[in-house]
């Protein structure tokens, strides 16, 4: 009988141990990627640029180790946070305009949609140091979509719930 309940716990722990989660590494080559940024309110720039952060950290990390220059990142810019790189509201979108300065500083290219900075009555002089203006956000896109860039929409949500009361 001990025996018997000894060989079950066994097999219970094994098959435990089999229904659980497991880690893998993709083996991610050549990392391309376009973000297409076109938000409703400029406020969503900080949580887009969670969305570079998590796909660059990972790649620098074990078991991958890539250094950002390894990277191909381009962020195509034609929405409401257009306003974020604009030289005239850099102490207003002062934390965005220092993360994105620091991306710009790893090789990711920030490209600003030059129909769009019209719309908004902005000139190529008036974004800052680190920006890019392109003829067409869609035409950009297109065009690194067909270099074999993979392409990245972040889709921004209001957080209603936290962590804690979702569990």
């Amino acid at each position: 009988m001990f025996n018997r309940m000894i060989l079950m716990l066994v097999l219970f722990f094994t098959w435990q141990a089999a229904q659980a989660g497991k880690l893998v590494s993709t083996p991610y080559e050549n990392p391309r990627v376009v973000f297409d940024f076109y938000f409703d309110d400029p406020q969503h720039m900080g949580s887009a640029l969670h969305w570079v952060r998590s796909y660059m950290n990972p790649l620098m990390e074990a078991p991958y180790n890539l250094a950002p220059e390894f990277m191909d990142i381009v962020v195509v810019i034609h929405g409401t946070e257009i306003v974020t790189v604009a030289k005239a509201n850099q102490k207003k979108y002062a934390e965005a305009v220092g993360r994105m300065q620091y991306y710009a500083s790893l090789g990711v290219k920030f490209r600003v949609c030059g129909l769009a900075a019209a719309d908004y009555g902005y000139r190529v002089k008036d974004f800052q140091d680190f920006i890019e203006v392109v003829p067409s956000a869609i035409t950009e896109l297109a065009y690194w979509q067909q270099q074999g860039y993979g392409l990245i929409t972040p889709r921004i949500l209001d957080k209603k719930y936290s962590i804690e009361e979702i569990r």
